[in-house]
C-alpha cells in the first residue's frame, strides 16, 4: 500500500492505494498558509495511516518539480515551497520512498498508465483549469524538458504586441476559470465560479455561447500548433470542465472551423479526447510516478 498525497490551492487530498491504482481511503484538509501549518497537514495525513504497511508516499504538487531530487521551485499557490525539498523531508521522517511530481505532468502519467493513452505511443494531455497545464508523452514515456517545462502550455505566447513586446499567452486566453467568471460577470451571476449555471447557460443564451465559441477556438489554435510540433496521436482534456460533454463537442467543432479556414491546416486532423481521470487524476499519476521511481511492478489492465 501506497500514501499518495494531491497537493492543491485549497486542500490536500490524499489517499490510500495498492500498486493496481486501486483506492481503499481517500480524503483531504485544508492546505496550511505557511510552510509550518503546511508541514503539520501533511504529517497528520501521514501519521493517521498504518505506516506497517506502507511502502512508500507519492507526491503531485504545483511548481517547477525536479524529480530527481524531491527539490519544488516556485510552488504556483504555494511560494514558501520554493526550494524546498518534500521528498527528502518526508523520506527522512518516515524512512519510507517518496517520489512528487508536478501536478499536471501526474494527470498525463494517470492517462498513461490507466486512461486514455494507454494505447497511444505518443500523446499531450491538457488540463483546463484557471491556465493550461498538462503533460508530453513521447514513446510512452513523459517529456520533462531541460528546464522541467514542457508542457506548461499556460505559457505558449498567442499574439505578441511588436511595439511594446508585450503577449498574450494561451494560459490567459485559455483559461476556463477566466471563461466561467466571463460569462458569469455578463449575465450577472452571484456566484462568478459556478460552472454548473454557466454551462446552463452556454447552452441557451447566445452571448454565454458566443464567449464559450471563443474560448474553444482559441483553445484549438494551441491544439493545432502542438500538432504541428510534436504529431501527437492523440490529444486528451481533461480539467474540471471536461465533464461538461459539451467542451469536448465544442472543440472539435473549433477543430474543424480552423481546418476549413485555413487550407494549410489540412495536412493534420487532431484527435481529441476526453480524459479518463478527473478529480483523481493527480492521485493516480503520483502513484505511477513512485512507482516507475521505485523500479516496481506496474500494474495495467
Amino acid at each position: 500500500m501506497y500514501i499518495v498525497l494531491d497537493i492543491g490551492g485549497t486542500f490536500v487530498k490524499y489517499a490510500v492505494m495498492d500498486g493496481e491504482g486501486h483506492i481503499a481511503e481517500k480524503g483531504k484538509k485544508p492546505s496550511g498558509t505557511d510552510l509550518s501549518s503546511f508541514q503539520e497537514v501533511l504529517f497528520s495525513i501521514v501519521e493517521a495511516q498504518n505506516l506497517d504497511v506502507i511502502q512508500g508516499i507519492a507526491i503531485s504538487c504545483p511548481g517547477t518539480i525536479d524529480t530527481e531530487t524531491g527539490t519544488v521551485y516556485h510552488g504556483g499557490s504555494f511560494p514558501f515551497l520554493h526550494e524546498v525539498n518534500l521528498g527528502r523531508m518526508l523520506e527522512e521522517r518516515y524512512g519510507k520512498p517518496a517520489a512528487i511530481e508536478n501536478d499536471g505532468k501526474c494527470a498525463a502519467l494517470a492517462e498513461l498508465w490507466l486512461g486514455s493513452l494507454q494505447e497511444a505511443k505518443d500523446g499531450v494531455v491538457l488540463v483546463l483549469g484557471s491556465g493550461v497545464g498538462g503533460g508530453i508523452i513521447i514513446d510512452r514515456k513523459l517529456h520533462r524538458g531541460v528546464h522541467l517545462s514542457a508542457g506548461e502550455v499556460s505559457y505558449v505566447m498567442s499574439q505578441v504586441n511588436l511595439k511594446t513586446r508585450e503577449a498574450h499567452h494561451a494560459g490567459m486566453d485559455c483559461s476556463a476559470v477566466r471563461m466561467v467568471q466571463r460569462i458569469a460577470e455578463l449575465k450577472g451571476l452571484a456566484d462568478k465560479h459556478d460552472g454548473e449555471a454557466v454551462f446552463a447557460l452556454i447552452q441557451r443564451d447566445e452571448e454565454a455561447a458566443a464567449i464559450f465559441d471563443e474560448y474553444c477556438l482559441q483553445l484549438a489554435v494551441q491544439i493545432y500548433n502542438l500538432q504541428y510540433v510534436l504529431d501527437p496521436e492523440v490529444f486528451a482534456i481533461g480539467g474540471g470542465i471536461s465533464a461538461q460533454p459539451l467542451v469536448l463537442e465544442r472543440i472539435q467543432w473549433a477543430l474543424a472551423e480552423l481546418r476549413a479556414a485555413n487550407p494549410l491546416l489540412r495536412t493534420a486532423d487532431p484527435k481529441v479526447v476526453s480524459c479518463t481521470f478527473r478529480n483523481d487524476a493527480n492521485l493516480y499519476g503520483a502513484l505511477y510516478h513512485l512507482l516507475q521511481s521505485s523500479c516496481a511492478c506496474i500494474s495495467r489492465p
